[in-house]
């Protein structure tokens, strides 16, 4: 009824037909194409137009390779990928990922706004928050605040605060069918009107973080219109501040146009949608608005606690001492605690309770020395003054992911030579 009887067979055979694509994102944290390319990487790999960095392959257990494991490329389908490339990026900015896990498009806008830009993620999912967490560490993002809150609370926190919000809201998920079995199996009519009412209630408090000027991005990876443009219109008629903009030429070429609805006052032609039968993806929704107004002059402040006493100063001394030692260039970034660890934290305000991660974390401090942690490694790793570089196909390297001890002997460099 919505694609026509023509337009609608082909998507039915795909979903029931073809296999999945699978597919990869050059992490641009750690790597480029060019770096990636002399790396001699050992993965089968081809290279699409669109989206930028993005590779499919064919690789069995992509998850055992050594560019997976340093953080050079992310698992990710190609739909999902194409998303955040709706809008348009500088470094800088400020960026609310409010449904992030498990961290996908985090890590490609930590890449797009550059170490001077801060990104917030948010997953409300306490267990999902901490999959987000091993992500973000993993990919080596220096300019990241992982939080576990409610989405009400965030808008406590950050009122008009972001460039842009993304809102990649939970969803009855059909455009996952072909990937995911289990996305058939819970689908049923009830749960989209159950999905189409949360995300509402999602859209309606992170609105309140977009700053006039701003943009909010809604996705899902269904393709009812109950969750997609129904929810739209319903936006744009409660939120009389917001717009709904165009999606950048580059989204635009890749994509079908949204559905148009019966007596609606908005171009829904506006959205994107993707569908399996004419992407390397899988199914995806896409809408960008933009906030209008004027930027208040003042904001509330949350209070902030003073109780950061003697020992924590010591503790943040005693990191800032580890880095000066070990690092042949000094981090950007203020040295926060939060419970007994030391961060090097991004230039945002941090919600009082349901922190995970805080930018990079240094370590903990015992005994007034640093037991450094895995994540200040990944984020800084180039930069250290002794290092051990292995090749990703050698011995050393599938003896060190296996979890065995290995010799720095013949591989630790030095910066001073």
């Amino acid at each position: 009824a919505l694609l026509g009887q023509e337009e609608a067979q082909k998507l039915f055979c795909s979903i029931e037909g073809e296999d999945a694509v699978k597919a990869f994102r050059l992490n641009r944290i750690k790597t480029d194409a060019e770096e990636f390319e002399r790396s001699g990487a050992e993965i089968d790999r081809e290279r699409v137009d669109f989206p930028p960095d993005a590779d499919i392959t064919k690789e069995e257990f992509p998850g055992s390779l050594a560019c997976h494991h340093s953080g050079a490329i992310y698992m990710q389908d190609i739909s999902a990928m194409s998303t955040v490339y709706a809008a348009e990026y500088k470094e800088g900015m400020k960026i609310l990922d409010s449904c992030s896990a498990p961290g996908g498009k985090t890590a490609q806008l930590s890449a797009l706004v550059g170490e001077s830009g801060v990104v917030v993620a948010n997953e409300y999912d306490r267990k999902r928050s901490r999959i987000l967490q091993g992500n973000i560490e993993r990919m080596g993002a220096k300019n990241t605040v992982v939080c576990n809150l409610d989405t009400a609370m965030l808008a406590e926190i950050y009122p008009e605060t972001f460039d842009l919000v993304l809102c990649d809201a939970p969803c009855s998920g059909e455009g996952m069918f072909r990937k995911n079995e289990r996305a058939v199996s819970e689908w049923s009519e009830e749960n989209v009107v159950m999905c189409a009412e949360r995300q509402r209630e999602i859209l309606n408090n992170v609105a309140k973080c977009v700053k006039c000027g701003g943009r909010l991005l809604y996705s899902t990876c269904t393709f009812s219109i109950e969750e997609n443009e129904e929810n739209v219109a319903w936006f744009l008629d409660t939120h009389p501040d917001f717009k709904l903009t165009r999606a950048s030429e580059a989204l635009t070429a890749n994509t079908s146009d949204g559905i148009c609805l019966e007596n609606c006052a908005y171009d829904m032609t506006v959205c994107r949608r993707i569908y399996p039968h004419n992407s390397k993806g899988e199914g995806q929704f896409i809408a960008l608005f933009e906030r209008g107004g004027e930027e208040n002059a003042r904001k509330p402040e949350r209070k902030k606690k003073t109780e950061n006493n003697k020992p924590q100063r010591e503790e943040i001394e005693a990191a800032r001492r580890f880095l000066c030692e070990n690092l042949t260039k000094e981090t950007a970034g203020e040295l926060k605690m939060l419970g007994n660890y030391v961060f090097i934290a991004p230039d945002i305000g941090l919600p009082p309770y349901n922190v995970l991660s805080a930018g990079v974390c240094v370590g903990e401090c015992q005994k007034g020395r640093i037991i450094p942690h895995h994540q200040l490694f990944s984020a800084y790793g180039k930069d250290f003054k002794l290092k051990v570089l292995l090749d990703g196909g050698s011995e050393e390297a599938e003896r060190y992911l296996r979890g065995e001890e290995i010799s720095a002997e013949g591989h630790l460099e030095s910066a001073d030579g």
